[in-house]
């Protein structure tokens, strides 16, 4: 089973690749480790080294533009893979694409990395254009 927690620089490129208009929903699907993998001493759970991601970047995210707009904590996968277990999903919004680009290349933010990257055992962050829902599942309001 592979482990997904940094975008690659091909990933990157393609994200960067498709620019657009208006705001940008990422989807964040999170397993953390049971105790935080960080390099230096620091002793933390998965779920704590998280939170400490969260509150450092919080205010950089908020500068930007971004807010939460959903966020629960998964209880079973009802269809998927039954390995893929999540701890933590989450809905962040950014006002435009550039928003989330200008996030990743900021010094700050790239500080407080260390502590999601000690956290994270697995994630998916999955780009979506938002869109106004229909009467139906699954249905997008016609624009």
């Amino acid at each position: 089973m592979s482990n997904y927690v940094d975008p690659t620089k091909e990933d990157l490129e393609r994200f960067n690749e498709m620019q657009r208009e208006g705001p940008l929903h990422m989807l964040n699907l999170l397993r953390f480790w049971d105790m935080a993998a960080y390099d230096d001493s620091t002793v933390a759970t998965g779920a704590e080294a998280y939170q400490n991601y969260a509150r450092e970047s919080g205010p950089i995210f908020a500068r930007l533009g971004g807010r939460q707009v959903w966020i629960g904590k998964p209880e079973l996968t009802l269809i998927g893979p039954s390995d893929e277990q999540w701890d933590l999903a989450f809905i962040a919004e950014y006002p435009a694409v550039h928003a989330f680009a200008a996030m990743l290349r900021d010094a700050d933010y790239r500080k407080t990395l260390r502590h999601r990257q000690a956290a994270v055992a697995d994630s998916r962050l999955i780009r979506i254009r938002p869109a106004v829902p229909g009467p139906y599942f699954g249905e997008i309001e016609a624009q």
